[in-house]
């Protein structure tokens, strides 16, 4: 038997290890608020110990399906709309003018508004990808953003993020997280805002938001961690999306 070593023992002790699935079967019920998931006929619960009660049967069937997928042990990695919509209990219904404010704040130094100097090639890529959306961003807000060229924060104008504002204001809870998370991990409001008045597709809102990653990947080719962490967000992303697809 090999003798586990210091570093081994330090990483064992840094991976939490993952309940044991104690359920046969997850299935979707009807409650009188609304819908949530039963695990062999016990309602489940957020890690906040809150209830999980969703106002959209296709969601509460979806949320089953994660927990119905899960194998000898329950990974909340393999779970992506799981987490959103705790989150979404737990975090997002406490302070969700908060959320609201993030996502602004996000728009005020968004992606799409910075674009490369050089080469010509990658600013085309940028124009191509992201001028379409900055425009009819423009056009429903009535207000334009700023591009800058390089990294050197812009402020944007009020008008804009004002109008911003007012499109977060009729989301639930479950919507909100979904968009925040987008936010997050495209860059962009203005791609989680597309996303969400059905602009963009969530392909076309995910390769929008890589453009300068990919432009790297070819000159520099791929590198396999990376890769597996885009893998990762891009599975989060698709929960987002089908959140947001669901609340509509």
């Amino acid at each position: 038997m090999t003798q586990e070593g210091p570093m081994q023992a330090a990483q064992r002790l840094m991976r939490p290890d993952l309940p044991k699935r104690f359920y046969k079967s997850a299935e979707a019920a009807r409650l009188a608020s609304g819908f949530t998931v039963l695990l062999d006929g016990r309602p489940v619960r957020t890690p906040a110990k809150n209830e999980v009660v969703v106002p959209d049967e296709r969601l509460a069937l979806a949320l089953a399906e994660e927990w119905n997928a899960q194998t000898t042990v329950i990974d909340p990695s393999a779970m992506p709309l799981t987490r959103l919509v705790n989150s979404a209990i737990d975090g997002v219904a406490r302070e969700p003018e908060a959320v609201r404010a993030e996502i602004v704040k996000y728009a005020g130094s968004d992606l799409l508004c910075y674009r490369a100097e050089d080469p010509e090639r990658l600013v085309a890529r940028q124009s191509a990808a992201w001028d379409p959306i900055v425009d009819w961003a423009g056009e429903i807000l009535g207000a334009r953003f700023l591009l800058a060229r390089g990294v050197v924060f812009i402020a944007q104008p009020d008008e804009p993020l004002a109008a911003f504002a007012p499109r977060l204001e009729k989301l639930d809870i479950f919507r909100l997280a979904a968009l925040s998370a987008v936010t997050t991990l495209t860059g962009s409001a203005l791609l989680a805002l597309a996303l969400l008045e059905r602009r963009l597709s969530p392909e076309d809102a995910w390769s929008a938001a890589h453009v300068d990653e990919d432009w790297n990947i070819e000159l520099w080719g791929a590198d396999e961690e990376a890769t597996e962490r885009r893998a990762r967000r891009y599975a989060e992303m698709q929960a987002a999306a089908r959140l947001i697809a669901l609340g509509t």
